[in-house]
C-alpha cells in the first residue's frame, strides 16, 4: 500500500497516538472552537495588483453575507475568518477591505511571509516593519504588554529551516526570533506531506527543541490545564490523520479547505476526532489558500456555507457547544486553560 510522502515523519506518532486513545479515550468533550487559518495570497506568482484586488474584493463581498447566513455559535456570533496575510505582497489597497471586515467583527488579519536565507537582522526587521504597517496604518494586530503581537504562519511550510538545505528559510533559530519579536503562537502545522512536517501531531504545545538546530518544534510539551507556559513559543496545530471512507488507499487529512476537497460530513467527523483537546475543549484549526482562484470560487460558492453547516450539525449530534474563533481567540483560550489558578493573598 503505496503511503502519502514523508509518512516516516508522522505515522508512527499518528498510530501510537490513536492506539492510546482507543485504550484510554478521551474525556467526553463539552466545547468545540473552530478557526480557519488562510495562507491568503493574492499576489501569488507575481500576480499584477489588479489580479490581487480581484480577490480580495470578491472576499470583501461574500465574505460577510457568507457570515451573516451561517448557523451562530453558542455565544451568538457569526464565524470568523482569519487571513494570515504575506509581508512581501504587502499594499495597502490590498489590505484595507480586509480591515474593514475585521472591524466589523467578522475577520482578523495575521501574519504570513515566504523568506529564503536572508541575514537573521534583515528577517527581524521585514518581521517588525511589517508588523508595525498593518498596527499603525490598518488599525490590525494588537498591543500586548506594549508591543505589538501576532500570530504566524510561515510560507512554503519552512519553519525554523525544516526543508532540506535550508531553502525557504535560513533560521535555525527562527521559534526564539519569533518569540522575541511578539508572536503569540504558531499556525504552520500540520504540513501534511513536507518534509516539516513535525512528529508532534493533533496537540497543542509548547518548542523546546534545540534553537541550534533545524526543525526545534518538532517535539514539545503538551499545553495542560492550569500549568503555564512550558517553552518557547505555543504551537497551535490543525487535525493530522488518514481518512477511509470509500477509498482502497488511505487519503491523508490535513484540515484543508480547497477546491479540490471541500467539506462532506465524513471530514467533519475526522476533524472532531483527531483535533487537539484540552480538558473539555476540543480546538479545530482548519487552512486555506483562499485567494488562489480556484479556491476562492469553490470556497465562496457553497463550500464555506456547506463548512458551518456540517460543522453546527455535528457539534449538536455529540452534544457539544460549538465556538467560533479568530486565530487570536483560539490562543486566547488555550491561554486561558493553561493559566495557572490565581493565589489569593494571605489573609
Amino acid at each position: 500500500m503505496k503511503l502519502p510522502r514523508h509518512a516516516e515523519l508522522w505515522l508512527a506518532p499518528y498510530l501510537v497516538d490513536r492506539f492510546r486513545h482507543s485504550i484510554m479515550p478521551r474525556s467526553r468533550p463539552t466545547r468545540v472552537w473552530l478557526t480557519i487559518a488562510d495562507h491568503f495570497e493574492p499576489l501569488r506568482g507575481k500576480a499584477p495588483i489588479a489580479t490581487g484586488l480581484g480577490q480580495v474584493h470578491r472576499w470583501r463581498q461574500r465574505w460577510p453575507e457568507i457570515a451573516a447566513d451561517a448557523p451562530r455559535d453558542n455565544a451568538g456570533r457569526p464565524p470568523q475568518y482569519t487571513f494570515f496575510y504575506p509581508q512581501e505582497e504587502y499594499h495597502p489597497l490590498l489590505l484595507e477591505p480586509l480591515a474593514e471586515m475585521v472591524h466589523e467583527g467578522i475577520a482578523d488579519v495575521e501574519v504570513h511571509i515566504h523568506h529564503d536565507r536572508e541575514p537573521r537582522d534583515e528577517f527581524v526587521r521585514r518581521m517588525s516593519t511589517f508588523c508595525e504597517e498593518l498596527h499603525r496604518l490598518h488599525g490590525l494586530l494588537r498591543q500586548v504588554d506594549g508591543r505589538i503581537s501576532f500570530g504566524f504562519i510561515h510560507g512554503n511550510w519552512a519553519l525554523a529551516n525544516s526543508l532540506p538545505g535550508g531553502k525557504w528559510c535560513g533560521l535555525n533559530d527562527e521559534i526564539s526570533i519569533l518569540r522575541d519579536v511578539g508572536c503569540y503562537a504558531d499556525f504552520t502545522m500540520p504540513s501534511g506531506n513536507s518534509h516539516s512536517q513535525a512528529r508532534t501531531l493533533n496537540t497543542i504545545y509548547w518548542c523546546t527543541g534545540d534553537g541550534n538546530r533545524p526543525k526545534s518544534y518538532d517535539r514539545g510539551i503538551p499545553v495542560e490545564i492550569g500549568v503555564g507556559r512550558r517553552g518557547d513559543l505555543l504551537m497551535i496545530v490543525g487535525p493530522l490523520g488518514l481518512r477511509y471512507r470509500g477509498r482502497i488507499v488511505p487519503r491523508m487529512e490535513t484540515g484543508e479547505i480547497a477546491a479540490y476537497d471541500l467539506p462532506t460530513r465524513y471530514r467533519v467527523q475526522r476533524w472532531f476526532d483527531l483535533a487537539p483537546q484540552i480538558g473539555s475543549d476540543v480546538f479545530i484549526k482548519l487552512y486555506a489558500h483562499g485567494a488562489l482562484e480556484s479556491n476562492s470560487a469553490a470556497m465562496l460558492n457553497g463550500g464555506l456555507e456547506e463548512l458551518f453547516r456540517l460543522v453546527h450539525d455535528e457539534a449538536r449530534r455529540r452534544d457539544m457547544e460549538l465556538f467560533y474563533a479568530t486565530a487570536w481567540e483560539m490562543y486566547g483560550r488555550v491561554s486561558q486553560l493553561a493559566s495557572p489558578p490565581k493565589q489569593l493573598p494571605p489573609t
